[in-house]
């Protein structure tokens, strides 16, 4: 799929059980903190869940993770009847008030419980992909997988401002009902974190018949590697660690890799079900730690490390 459709919406008017997500981890280049933005749709046939933020049709969701200290969520929603929305076949285009995101910048303002939160971003990216597809079902998509952001965003008072501004990635997600079970991580690397290596993304969830879909992308000097051999599964919800070995055997290549989301920065946030029914919990720590050992036939081995650059998020035990 083109990368200039990865974001075209799926949703329509008439979707009475349905979540679309586009979302942004932007780590700030200055190692200040970073940031995790969700512009959501939710059942817009049935106008959302009730009158609770999490429950309106039209949300947007705005996490601030300082390092070393506990992550400030910031959700408000607001009804389907102020919202533009482009279709299917056209460039991404979600208008809502002040809150709008398109294919490439996004602005939003929030004021929620005396707090007040404003942005401007613009983000370029030379790298996107597919995770998942399964079109009516759900997807997961990466259009900007290896995102440089430039602008502003302002919280109180404190303005966040540069060019670059910072570094992470921005989403597509969507589907029927969130899975019971997932596990997703993104890492990021600048040049000086390894010759040519630019950004990693894996995702894991249930399926039918106790089986699991497992998918790992590595962005090597330009090219993209997939991995779909899972092994060494270690999984642990409680402290936010997740590590496994993978394997491309086409291409001679073997992956280990270790994402550890605890510490102050791990964050536990609640979804509402797509049929209303109640919450599950969800963990994400924006400031995650990342190590990966990358084995090629006829190379020397490359291992890579972030601190606080990466981001690892999972729902279910």
């Amino acid at each position: 799929m083109p990368a200039a459709n990865l974001n075209a919406v799926y949703s329509t008017p008439k979707m009475r059980r349905r979540y679309e997500v586009w979302f942004l981890r932007l780590g700030l280049a200055d190692g200040s903190g970073a940031w995790w933005i969700r512009y959501l749709l939710l059942n817009l046939g049935r106008r959302g869940c009730g009158s609770d933020p999490r429950g309106m049709p039209v949300q947007v969701w705005a996490t601030w993770f300082p390092p070393n200290a506990k992550p400030q969520s910031f959700i408000q929603g607001f009804g389907a009847d102020g919202l533009s929305l482009s279709g299917r076949a056209s460039p991404l285009r979600l208008v809502h008030g002040e809150n709008r995101i398109g294919e490439n910048s996004c602005q939003g303002m929030l004021t929620v419980e005396g707090h007040y939160l404003r942005w401007d971003l613009r983000y370029r990216s030379t790298l996107a992909g597919v995770l998942s597809d399964r079109g009516r079902i759900g997807f997961s998509r990466t259009p900007h997988s290896d995102a440089t952001f430039s602008g502003e965003m302002v919280f109180d008072g404190r303005v966040f401002r540069g060019d670059p501004l910072g570094y992470g990635l921005q989403g597509h997600n969507s589907g029927r009902r969130y899975r019971r079970t997932w596990t997703w991580c993104h890492a990021v690397f600048l040049d000086e974190d390894g010759p040519g290596l630019s950004s990693f993304e894996a995702l894991e969830y249930e399926m039918p018949l106790g089986r699991r879909f497992r998918r790992a992308a590595l962005w090597l000097a330009g090219e993209l590697h997939i991995f779909e051999r899972f092994g060494n599964i270690r999984r642990d919800p409680q402290s936010l660690t997740w590590a496994f070995d993978c394997a491309n055997r086409r291409k001679g290549m073997r992956l280990q890799a270790a994402f550890h989301g605890s510490g102050p920065s791990g964050h536990r946030l609640p979804y509402l079900k797509t049929d209303c029914s109640g919450t599950f919990e969800v963990a994400n720590n924006s400031l995650a730690r990342a190590t990966l050992m990358l084995a090629r036939h006829g190379l020397p081995d490359l291992e890579v490390s972030t601190e606080g650059a990466a981001t690892l998020e999972m729902a279910g035990s």
